[in-house]
């Protein structure tokens, strides 16, 4: 059985490295691990969102599908009055960013669970480097659940490789939210963001 990133419970054993990051100012250090995304170092998607976020933020904050936590611990080092909340289907990416946030000073809700079941309320941003290889339904629904839980000004950044399909994913996108534009194209990866959301529920 294959051992995939967003499984539940990776059975692969534990090849414990470290990476450090640099964003907007602070240094940071993540401890990483095997049968987690992108063991090892930031991967060029996640570093193309971070950098292409707002100069300012505020409020509540979700890093949707965490991984080992750089998105939600970076954002909540550089602006400490955001409320941030990070989750992963991954039982080791929840340890992994619980340690991270810690690491860094950063205090963070983490939670357990598919999409956003396991979130309660609503985000002003929600932070995604989508799961692509865990297959367009389950990232679609992902899109689904965070257009219904953002606030009325809440804005959905995502990031997704043109050869990964952004450019069916930016057409779908526009069916759930009113706003929907790319605002960085780098390296082969589009950054999308999308306001507006038209669901009312999921």
């Amino acid at each position: 059985m294959h051992d995939f990133y967003y499984s539940k419970t990776p059975q692969s054993a534990h090849q414990y490295g470290f990476a450090a990051y640099e964003y907007r100012g602070a240094a940071l250090r993540f401890t990483t691990d095997a049968g987690v995304f992108s063991r090892g170092e930031v991967d060029h998607g996640t570093d193309t969102l971070l950098r292409s976020l707002p100069e300012s933020m505020e409020g509540r904050v979700l890093d949707l599908g965490c991984g080992w936590g750089v998105v939600g611990v970076s954002v909540g080092k550089r602006y400490p009055g955001c409320e941030i909340v990070m989750t992963d289907i991954n039982e080791r990416a929840k340890e992994l960013s619980e340690r991270n946030a810690r690491a860094n000073g950063v205090n963070a809700l983490v939670l357990q669970g598919d999409g956003l079941e396991s979130v309660d309320g609503a985000f002003d941003y929600i932070l995604t480097n989508p799961p692509i290889r865990a297959g367009k339904q389950v990232i679609y629904r992902l899109f689904r659940e965070s257009a219904a839980r953002l606030t009325p000004e809440g804005f959905l950044y995502l990031v997704i490789r043109k050869q990964q399909g952004a450019e069916s994913a930016l057409k779908y996108l526009k069916t759930i939210f009113s706003l929907v534009e790319t605002v960085e194209k780098s390296g082969g990866f589009w950054v999308i963001r999308c306001q507006g959301g038209m669901f009312s529920d999921v």
